[in-house]
């Protein structure tokens, strides 16, 4: 017996053993034919009644009120939860009521899975149940779930709600809590909708590599790998951008991929080192047609997942219908601070920070200096969609020269709520230009700019081949999800957010606890009552262990002499 299960694992696992015991599998191998779901029957049951007189259900329990030869139970499966009713002569109708008395009134636990044959009622109180004629074990839970009530009025007490252990235990947190289901749910309806409306376009969904010998396509810290067969550095992708437009200039008209991208950067309310993007580049168009066609897109996905283009977003009103407000990245910065920056060198965009208030470092060139000041003074401000556009040439290493702006590319960056959902080009396809472009690049790496592009000589000898006018865009779906779903943090649109790795409880020896005093025959009984170590058992009062010994001794039958108080105070005697 492990000395860190607690009571409740100890008493699971030794049912366990007794259904083994009674010829019961526990984990049946045989498939489960499930013809009705828990919604399906509350919605339509009333209107449909003969249609549901012979129903296969299967899911976990979750409650259980036995009374007798007949008890209450409630069942929940993957779209809800339903009553069901278990009479003892019914699942028992020959002499032998094992199944009942036994296995489902001593053996099964909340949690459990189990599969039930019988037909749909209505209760005297008037509550659509299944009234239960044959009951299967598939699924033994050996741990006990949180345990959340609701009261009369809905509210939640004593609920699973800590954040670190809802990310971290995602299957426990949308078991007890399967209201959250629903953010994924409509996460699934953002992407579904997404490559529905690319895909009307005539546009090819691909995939490209993940794991890249050079890390390009946008300006981030990558992580770093090594391929032994191959004995060589690979990076995984902070961007794909590259290995889509060498497909276009393959000859594709429009290609799209969704995909993770990883970027070895912070971590906080809006940024996970693992994320969700989809990028899309289509030949023959530039950023002015862009805008658009994502105006046309996320309309579209608004009214996918909430059926009208409006969307509430904390204090906000969202409307992702269009056409949305145009302001580029000098204007913008002129409007919230006042300051034109627009002819300003390193030196008077330094400076300028200076007087902002914006630290900066000496490896910051001139596009940071003012992707610096854009940051701090000018995002927050975007609440309804807005695009920034015309981008200073520093700032964005693949985009085409403006065709009438000196010293701009013709980019845009969507913002929605203060935060950047979008990004588009015009694409750079001027090899020349291009080689020039990462040229800087790797001058701003030699001055410590560990975001800056690597050389891709390989995608520099694709564009040599020639790639038609193009223009590119990349969406974060994960913040696209939290527009559409009311989330403030990342954490909450991902199923499983990457977290710091987990505290483990220390668990001391038998001989830890025979050093202070406790007799061998009493640790396993300290550990279930939760003290796994020395220094939990000294922080806690004496006398309630005492006490609660006693009391254990009585629960368990135990057959081992009771210490007397005396000695149960000395094992406490080092307790400041």
């Amino acid at each position: 017996m492990s000395i860190a299960l607690s009571e409740q694992e100890i008493l699971r696992r030794e049912s366990l053993k007794q259904l083994r015991e009674l010829g019961i599998n526990p984990y049946p191998a045989e498939a489960f034919d499930v013809t009705a779901w828990a919604q399906d029957i509350t919605e339509n049951f009333e209107a449909n009644p003969d249609t549901y007189q012979h129903v296969t259900l299967a899911g976990r329990i979750m409650t259980r009120r036995i009374m007798g030869s007949a008890s209450f139970a409630e069942l929940q499966d993957s779209t809800g939860r339903i009553q069901i009713y278990l009479k003892r002569d019914d699942i028992c109708p020959d002499e032998d009521k094992t199944l009942y008395n036994t296995v489902f009134k001593k053996l099964l636990d909340i949690g459990d899975y189990i599969g039930v044959k019988g037909y749909v009622f209505l209760t005297q109180t008037g509550e659509i149940s299944v009234h239960v004629q044959e009951l299967f074990v598939l699924s033994k839970s050996l741990k006990p779930l949180p345990v959340v009530k609701r009261d009369e009025e809905g509210n939640i007490h004593d609920g699973f709600t800590d954040p670190e252990q809802r990310y971290r235990q995602r299957y426990v947190d949308l078991t007890v809590n399967p209201d959250f289901k629903q953010i994924f749910i409509s996460r699934s309806k953002v992407i579904s909708s997404m490559r529905e409306y690319f895909n009307s376009q005539g546009w090819m969904e691909v995939e490209t590599p993940i794991l890249q010998p050079v890390h390009g396509g946008a300006a981030a810290r990558p992580f770093a790998t090594h391929h032994n067969t191959l004995d060589m550095p690979l990076f995984l992708r902070i961007a794909n951008e590259l290995y889509l437009k060498r497909l276009i200039v393959a000859g594709f008209d429009g290609v799209y991929e969704f995909g993770k991208m990883f970027r070895n950067e912070g971590m906080d309310r809006t940024h996970n080192p693992e994320f969700t993007s989809v990028e899309i580049y289509v030949a023959y168009k530039d950023y002015i047609w862009m805008m658009e066609m994502v105006e046309k897109c996320l309309e579209h996905v608004a009214l996918a997942v909430h059926g009208i283009p409006v969307v509430q977003y904390g204090a906000n009103e969202i409307n992702f219908a269009g056409p949305y407000e145009k302001l580029s990245m000098y204007d913008s910065i002129l409007k919230y601070t006042g300051t034109d920056v627009s002819a300003m060198d390193e030196d008077g965009l330094r400076k300028t920070c200076a007087n902002l208030g914006i630290e900066t470092n000496e490896s910051m060139g001139k596009g940071k200096l003012v992707d610096e000041i854009f940051g701090a003074k000018v995002e927050a401000n975007l609440i309804q969609p807005t695009y920034i556009t015309d981008y200073p040439i520093e700032m964005t290493p693949l985009a085409k020269k403006h065709r009438s702006k000196e010293g701009l590319v013709e980019r845009f960056e969507l913002f929605v709520n203060g935060k950047e959902i979008a990004n588009a080009y015009s694409e750079l396809n001027d090899p020349i230009d291009q080689r020039e472009r990462f040229e800087d690049q790797l001058l701003l790496a030699g001055r410590g700019d560990d975001e800056a592009m690597a050389m891709d000589d390989d995608f520099l000898r694709a564009l040599e081949y020639g790639m038609p006018p193009t223009s590119g865009l990349g969406i974060g779906i994960d913040r696209l999800v939290m527009m559409m779903t009311n989330q403030s943090t990342i954490q909450e649109v991902l199923f499983f957010p990457q977290m710091r790795p987990e505290k483990k409880s220390k668990i001391a020896t038998l001989d830890d606890f025979v050093n202070i005093g406790v007799p061998p025959e009493w640790v396993p009984v300290l550990n279930k009552m939760g003290f796994n170590t020395v220094e939990e058992l000294k922080a806690a009062n004496p006398n309630k262990v005492f006490n609660d010994l006693g009391g254990m001794r009585k629960k368990l039958k135990l057959n081992i002499d009771m210490p007397v108080k005396e000695a149960v105070m000395a094992w406490f005697k080092d307790k400041d």
